[in-house]
């Protein structure tokens, strides 16, 4: 699956990679979070380097819906129900800085982009409350939100019952805006190297990354992969990820204008697109990684939930992303733990990473020019200090009892089918057993492959995503290609490739 975004290559020429080579700062990942905090730095005059495994915005940069809004769907709210307005309101400014660094930048970068009202909505008479509490959370928070009246949602064409209303927000093209900062950090005399793979790293004696291409050395690392490359700290525990489904569509007719989330399920995330024509942009469908019985029907549902509503919709392009929310509902940005403050990272936006990056590369920056707590914007201060309060706890052991769940499951459902199989059907993956271990048999593009179906990150079973012909963990969101490589999340190696005699006949 390709997005809207990335039909079209997104390259910047970057330079070739020099292994024990030294750098102020290495950054791992050239999605938003990566670039922003690169071109900040490069632009004070710091040597950077930025490494990326794939290419520029081939994650969740380049895979979402391109909404740069401070309404987001019941986040504030939820966030409201667990935490002091102060934290809350910490979050609202530093969303709304990163919106104003991204807006600025995007403008200076001749990027377009068009203005809109956004609209937190229920769909049923059941989620007015939630409204409600999205509205006065936001007020408390200093957002200028109101009610939608009647008139303004009296027109549209699929169930809304009511919503709260913030004008003024923007939509763009992600991908778009990150080839640019891609673009600008190269400018700004920083060095790219995409297609090469961090494997590790170590801070003793000297910051020191492991790469497939060789090693490099640091003053400061900054892991900007999503979730961290590394398990110190235990980072993959304290946040869940999940993937969630987009469908770009061509309408005879003009689309709504505004950016709709809704704040009950099964989500739906609306938005028009202008290039030209009638485009609509529908989202939504997220579960956690690994543990839905099919994406595919996930992509189907939203396809068909459109055409119910928008009369004579076609699909033009449909794509998913990996998001990562954290237990505690706050991001995760700052020093990694027992790194002595020399790797910093950054993740847990919850699906809203074009303003949430931006304010997350703003502090991980100040943290390494070494700005004085008291030169910092009182957001930035008071938003890094991690609150844990019962409601987080809760959340936090039930979703651990989930992934404790999946992994005996896993086990379990493996053991009841030995190889060899029949060979699957094309995108189709099933995984047996042989001699106690998880085999994972697949064929995509005509061609069959047997893996090792066990996550070399802390041994979950994985299962088959038909939607994307990809190896997905149930446990903490790692995933891989067909043929056994790492795609994301915080497995550091590929799976092993078996012979197909082992897998199939």
């Amino acid at each position: 699956m390709t997005s809207l975004w990335m039909q079209q290559p997104r390259s910047v020429a970057g330079t070739p990679f020099e292994p024990d080579a030294h750098h102020d700062v290495v950054i791992v990942g050239a999605g938003l979070t990566g670039l922003c905090t690169a071109v900040l730095l490069a632009v004070d005059g710091f040597d950077v380097c930025v490494l990326e495994a794939g290419d520029i915005a081939a994650g969740a940069s380049g895979n979402n819906t391109g909404k740069v809004s401070l309404l987001q769907g019941s986040t504030l709210s939820t966030m409201r129900a667990h935490h002091p307005a102060s934290l809350v309101r910490a979050y609202v400014e530093a969303n709304r800085a990163g919106q104003q660094w991204l807006l600025a930048f995007a403008d200076a970068a001749g990027i377009d982009r068009t203005t809109h009202t956004a609209y937190s909505y229920a769909q049923t008479v059941d989620g007015a409350d939630t409204v409600d509490a999205e509205h006065a959370a936001a007020r408390e928070a200093g957002l200028d939100v109101r009610i939608a009246g009647a008139a303004e949602t009296a027109d549209l064409p699929f169930p809304l019952t009511r919503a709260v209303a913030l004008d003024d927000q923007t939509a763009l093209d992600p991908a778009a805006v990150t080839t640019a900062l891609a673009a600008a950090f190269v400018a700004a005399g920083g060095v790219l190297h995409t297609g090469v793979r961090v494997t590790g790293l170590s801070v003793v004696p000297h910051p020191t990354l492991r790469t497939t291409a060789g090693p490099m050395a640091a003053e400061n690392i900054v892991l900007a992969t999503g979730t961290p490359i590394v398990d110190r700290g235990l980072t993959f525990a304290k946040v869940s990820g999940s993937r969630s489904y987009c469908v770009s569509f061509q309408t005879p007719t003009p689309v709504p204008e505004g950016l709709f989330l809704s704040v009950d399920g099964p989500t739906r995330s609306l938005r028009p697109v202008h290039d030209g024509g009638s485009r609509l942009i529908v989202g939504g469908n997220g579960h956690p990684v690994g543990r839905a019985d099919s994406e595919r029907q996930r992509v189907e549902e939203l396809i068909v939930w459109t055409q119910e509503h928008f009369a004579g919709a076609e699909p033009t392009h449909r794509w998913s992303a990996q998001d990562y929310t954290s237990h505690n509902l706050v991001p995760f940005v700052g020093v990694l733990p027992r790194s002595l403050s020399r790797v910093r990272f950054a993740t847990g936006y919850a699906k809203w990473g074009l303003t949430n990056a931006p304010w997350a590369a703003l502090r991980l920056a100040a943290e390494i020019r070494g700005q004085a707590r008291e030169e910092l914007p009182q957001w930035m201060a008071q938003i890094g200090t991690r609150l844990t309060m019962p409601g987080d706890l809760a959340r936090g052991a039930v979703e651990n009892a989930k992934v404790a769940g999946a992994a005996a499951g896993g086990w379990f459902g493996a053991e009841r089918r030995a190889v060899p199989v029949p060979q699957p059907a094309e995108g189709q993956g099933v995984v047996a057993q042989q001699g106690g271990r998880p085999v994972g048999v697949s064929t995509v593009d005509g061609r069959t492959r047997a893996v090792s179906a066990v996550c070399p990150h802390m041994g979950g079973v994985l299962k088959w995503n038909d939607a994307e012909c990809s190896w997905d963990c149930p446990l903490h969101a790692s995933r891989f290609a067909a043929d056994g490589t790492r795609l994301e999340g915080p497995a550091s190696r590929d799976l092993h490739a078996l012979p197909r005699r082992t897998g199939s006949r």
